[in-house]
């Protein structure tokens, strides 16, 4: 038994060494070591049920060992991952991304006045019209997320549409096409706020702070 546990013991501090250069290791080696370990592990606890004692304490602090192995191969695997995704995405072009961003957010607040004026020409107030205009954007962002037009506008304009009203609409119309499935309740009831909810929250209490040093300043 001494003679097996010193061979993995050895086996352990073999693999330690190749751990370094995990992320540059072939496939088949990589899967040939997991295995490796999942032999001794799957050993140890064979071994670790047959005895008692302070044999049992000595398999458990070896069992242990292996399962600190186990996750540091498995970090080495989750960092080389990550370093593949980073080199295989695309970079984003910032400059472009900028420019489209400014006019799509541009144009929908262009819009947005365009609709504010037609409401105080028709003879609105401009309390009036500026509610009448927010309803305006808000059926129009939730008309357009239904229809999927948003979805592509999004794609192309980036952080320009995610101007306050309209942005805001289609984040809750989104959430509740996506969980209409699981009902009226639990899904649409449950779900509908679940990515401006947090706006809504923060929002709120920055608000709040605003407002409270506006009135001690004041």
């Amino acid at each position: 038994m001494f003679d097996e546990f010193a061979a993995i013991k050895k086996r352990i501090k073999q693999r330690e060494k190749v751990l370094k250069a995990w992320a540059d290791m072939k496939p088949n080696d990589k899967t040939r070591i997991q295995q490796d370990m999942q032999k001794d592990h799957q050993s140890v606890l064979l071994k670790e049920a047959q005895v008692t004692g302070d044999e049992r304490q000595q398999i458990f602090s070896l069992r242990r060992e292996i399962e600190e192995q186990e996750q540091r191969f498995q970090q080495a695997d989750g960092i080389a991952f990550q370093k593949r995704v980073k080199k295989l995405a695309p970079k984003p072009n910032i400059v472009k991304n900028t420019i489209l961003a400014f006019l799509v957010g541009g144009a929908i607040c262009m819009l947005g006045q365009i609709i504010y004026d037609l409401f105080a020409n028709s003879g609105l107030t401009e309390k009036n019209a500026s509610a009448a205009t927010a309803a305006a954007l808000v059926f129009g962002g939730a008309f357009l997320t239904g229809l999927g037009v948003y979805d592509v506008l999004g794609k192309f304009a980036g952080a320009g549409s995610i101007v306050p009203i309209t942005g805001f609409a289609n984040s809750v119309a989104a959430s509740a096409l996506e969980f209409k499935r699981e009902g009226f309740i639990y899904g649409v009831g449950a779900r509908l706020f679940t990515v401006a909810g947090p706006v809504i929250v923060y929002g709120t209490v920055v608000s709040i702070f605003i407002g409270l040093i506006y009135y001690l300043v004041r």
